[in-house]
């Protein structure tokens, strides 16, 4: 991955550009998490080891949380927005997933010129100019490392919440709808942090 999609903002005349991908649309119970990260790309630098950086999903574990630490360094400015199930319930996960990513740019130290999120819909109510671009975790490295800081950060909060409602494996699985996990939700019932309007917990509790 190189900076092309970025490379070609700064001959427009922009200079701090970021990413903005959210991790977490698909699971039973947890959060949405969002990640802005923000690079200054007005002076060439040398990737080095965050040439690594890539769709968090096509690296391991280990691999993230490293580049975690190095695109903390390098960044101007990251930040992430955290929706819980509660909301998501209530207004539906694609709205929670925009509200994380714009939760995550409002609250940067640093405001960029310019921010290219991940996805088909742009962040609604934002003053920074973007574009949203499908795959962009794929294909834009601004992107891409955001998607490596939104997936640690919430891997981490699973973490914790496996030490709050054991039981469930929430460590292991992080939320999504494993057989393990939906074992342990039938014998245990949900837990707070689950989202009531997804299935099979929706189906569940009609009946």
């Amino acid at each position: 991955m190189d900076f092309s999609y970025e490379q070609k903002l700064v001959t427009e005349g922009y200079r701090l550009i970021g990413g903005c991908d959210e991790v977490g649309r698909g699971p039973l119970a947890g959060p949405v998490v969002a990640a802005t990260a923000v690079f200054d790309f007005s002076n060439p630098w040398d990737m080095g080891e965050l040439a690594l950086v890539r769709d968090s999903k096509k690296l391991s574990a280990k691999q993230r949380e490293s580049l975690f630490s190095l695109i903390k360094e390098r960044a101007v400015a990251v930040e992430i927005g955290v929706v819980n199930n509660k909301i998501i319930d209530k207004i539906n996960i694609l709205q929670a997933s925009l509200l994380a990513m714009r939760q995550s740019v409002e609250k940067l130290s640093t405001k960029p010129d310019f921010i290219f999120v991940d996805g088909k819909f742009p962040i609604p109510k934002l003053s920074v100019p973007q574009t949203a671009i499908i795959s962009g975790d794929a294909l834009v490295f601004s992107v891409a490392a955001a998607s490596i800081i939104a997936k640690v950060s919430r891997d981490w909060l699973m973490d914790e919440y496996e030490k709050k409602y054991p039981g469930y494996g929430l460590g292991g699985h992080k939320g999504y709808g494993t057989k393990a996990h939906l074992e342990r939700l039938q014998a245990l019932g949900a837990s707070p942090i689950h989202r009531l309007s997804f299935n099979p917990l929706k189906d569940w509790l009609k009946k």
